[in-house]
């Protein structure tokens, strides 16, 4: 299985959002890390093809993703960044709605329903209103309805967003458990929600590739004369500040006095 993003470039005007994007994306979990305005967001909403690209291919098992059309977005798991949830609805209902609207109907509904109720933990809550669901349990109910139809692709932006530290944990073990035999894109500017599951993290800064791979590699790849932040050993937080700048380990900072 193979997503391929190919000299993909996103511009609003004079801005540009992504410049000249090239990854080429197996089975496993990707980390996609970068602070607010990285170009994270934006490649998300041109590999689900909610926005119109500049320039650049998509491909996916080789063939272009604009002329897969439904056939791509059959195979597509999106869980955006807002909680775009119907409160007053209970968890079954919204899901069920979700699962219309990506045509599955009828007996099939029913066992859908039932699967990703499982795999979310949200099976004796799932006539609750979501009204009144903390935090980690909307997401979840983001998660369910992204896992209609078990998507090879699975795309979540910024999943941990606003939660607690137990339930932020939590969700990433669901995602994690999610992940075989998938393509996951999970985008952050948290390291913590990737440093523990992600096999490989991509750094973005100002819509560019700074730098991708592994967390071994990526802390091999350190300037000899770099200084560590803690300790005498390298950390993915010495990568991040020295690929992404102070914008992000500001962030960063902020995200560990929170948990």
């Amino acid at each position: 299985m193979e997503l391929k993003l190919t000299s993909l470039t996103k511009r609003y005007g004079t801005k540009t959002a992504l410049s000249d994007f090239t990854y080429t994306f197996h089975e496993g979990i990707y980390g996609i890390l970068g602070a607010n305005g990285a170009g994270k967001s934006t490649m998300m909403n041109l590999i689900t093809d909610n926005v119109a690209r500049t320039a650049g291919e998509i491909t996916f098992g080789g063939t272009e993703i604009l002329k897969l059309g439904d056939e791509f977005r059959k195979q597509l798991g999106y869980m955006p960044q807002q909680q775009g949830l119907y409160e007053s609805m209970t968890a079954d209902s919204f899901v069920a709605y979700m699962a219309r609207l990506k045509n599955i109907r009828g007996k099939r509904l029913g066992s859908e329903l039932d699967r990703v109720f499982e795999l979310t933990n949200l099976a004796d809550v799932r006539h609750h209103k979501i009204s009144s669901f903390s935090g980690g349990m909307k997401q979840r109910v983001l998660l369910a309805q992204a896992m209609l139809g078990e998507p090879k692709v699975l795309i979540l932006d910024e999943p941990t967003a606003g939660l607690d530290p137990k339930e932020r944990v939590r969700l990433r073990n669901y995602i994690y458990n999610l992940s075989q035999n998938r393509i996951v894109l999970l985008a952050t500017h948290i390291v913590s929600d990737i440093e523990a599951i992600a096999g490989d993290i991509i750094l973005l800064k100002e819509g560019r590739l700074m730098k991708s791979g592994s967390p071994k590699e990526l802390i091999s790849s350190l300037p000899e004369d770099t200084e560590p932040l803690m300790g005498s050993y390298y950390t993915l937080d010495d990568v991040y500040l020295h690929y992404l700048g102070d914008e992000l380990a500001e962030q960063e900072t902020e995200g560990s006095k929170n948990e």
